[in-house]
């Protein structure tokens, strides 16, 4: 105590002003919890947004995921892989563990579950994946393979290299080739 009259004390005396202030806020709250754009906002989060200008997290523009894949897609470019620090004991996309030892992989667009054929444009090396997870996020990358993945790909110590992928029909078998 300042042993002054006109000081407040622990919040005793704040008036009608913090009230006021309160209730927007309580009521801004609310409104965000019941649209949804809390999680949406702790996603983009969780994923690594970019900063905007003014420090606030920008807009993750990501392509909408695939329902069916055409015929002839395919795609060229990127491909890191990942799976030894935080990604171990953790969930994929598809709600499965991720298991470093699987031919797997994480793609932005392709529905889950879409088995591709990969191919290392550097080392001539083919794997067939199955698209379990989402991702990359990290600059203009298209695939995310697993280790057991890059390891049959020849691409563990470079850490990316630049790959083919098109979608394999349902009736192919899984085979990893390396060239003789």
């Amino acid at each position: 105590m300042t042993g002054y009259p006109d000081q407040p004390h622990a919040g005793v005396g704040m008036g009608r002003g913090a009230a006021r202030f309160a209730w927007p806020v309580v009521v801004a709250c609310l409104m965000l919890a019941a649209s949804g754009a809390v999680q949406v906002a702790c996603a983009a989060v969780r994923h690594g947004a970019v900063m905007g200008r003014h420090g606030g997290r920008g807009v993750v523009r990501r392509p909408p995921a695939m329902t069916h894949v055409p015929a002839h897609w395919s795609q060229h470019g990127l491909a890191s892989w990942y799976g030894t620090g935080r990604q171990l004991g953790h969930t994929s996309a598809s709600g499965e563990m991720f298991d470093p030892g699987a031919l797997t992989a994480a793609h932005p667009q392709l529905p889950l579950g879409t088995r591709v054929l990969v191919s290392s444009r550097q080392t001539g090396r083919s794997v067939v994946v199955r698209v379990n997870d989402r991702g990359p996020y990290h600059g203009h990358r298209i695939l995310d393979l697993s280790p057991e993945a890059a390891r049959q790909l020849g691409m563990m110590g470079r850490g990316t290299t630049q790959v083919d992928v098109r979608p394999l029909p349902g009736d192919e078998e899984e085979v990893a080739s390396a060239p003789r």
